[in-house]
């Protein structure tokens, strides 16, 4: 076969190809290690959570344009990407690793957070599924500057009960909440929702990162709490975030 020329590029080469690689099997098969080993290129021995304290996972979800790797990146580096970039492309896979400026602790125990980032569109739908039922949290956003990602809200929640797992956090959050004008969804919109379906909500901002630390704060001590085997649970989200409310004094709604 004749070698290709450095450089040239085979006729079908296709770049929507790239990024799509997933890794799909059962817990505890080694996918975070086979992962982690080919990103870093080192083995992370025994299991994961007994490597960095206890792990969760948490995907995020909702319509294209809800701004949620914006948000991921906001809880991750303390930055807004601002104008517009690229949609995400199927799974985007990111690990917020502890620093000594930006460590996770619930009630003294370190909390390592697996954050995944998910296209929005509906051609990547398919592969989102493959991912829901390794969630232990799910938070689902929405625009608050667009009506038709609210009206979506039940169809991803229709989709929620259909792939993950029954016990899954799930969270729901009006996001781009520092927009002053052009706001079509109502913050009672927002609440009467997640009353409906008995989930947590609040608005955020991934712009000036108003309520986004807390997001994922709550997500963390309710797992942590179940996973304590604790009889009678001390911790209730909806009272957590209603605390952080009363101490703020404003922008943190249930």
């Amino acid at each position: 076969m004749e070698k290709q020329s450095e450089g040239a590029q085979s006729p079908n080469y296709n770049e929507d190809l790239q990024h799509k690689t997933i890794l799909v099997g059962d817990s505890s098969v080694g996918k975070t290690s086979l992962l982690v080993q080919f990103d870093q290129g080192k083995f992370l021995p025994g299991s994961f959570t007994s490597t960095v304290g206890i792990g969760f996972t948490v995907m995020l979800l909702g319509d294209s344009g809800v701004g949620k790797t914006c948000f991921l990146i906001q809880y991750k580096d303390g930055a807004f990407l601002s104008g517009a970039f690229l949609s995400t492309v199927g799974i985007d896979f990111r690990v917020r690793v502890p620093s000594q400026n930006k460590l996770i602790t619930v009630d003294g125990l370190k909390v390592n957070l697996q954050i995944w980032d998910t296209a929005g569109q509906e051609r990547f739908r398919s592969v989102t599924h493959a991912y829901y039922r390794d969630a232990q949290a799910l938070l689902l956003l929405y625009d608050i500057t667009s009506k038709t990602s609210f009206e979506n809200i039940r169809a991803w929640l229709t989709e929620v009960h259909e792939f993950s797992n029954k016990d899954v956090v799930i969270m729901l959050l009006g996001n781009k909440s520092d927009v002053t004008n052009g706001r079509v969804i109502r913050t009672e919109d927002g609440e009467s929702l997640a009353k409906e379906y008995g989930i947590p909500f609040m608005e955020t901002s991934a712009k000036t990162g108003l309520n986004v630390e807390l997001a994922f704060t709550a997500v963390a001590k309710e797992l942590k709490q179940r996973t304590s085997h604790q009889s009678e649970p001390t911790f209730q989200i909806h009272q957590f975030i209603e605390s952080q409310k009363k101490k703020s004094g404003c922008c943190v709604l249930l």
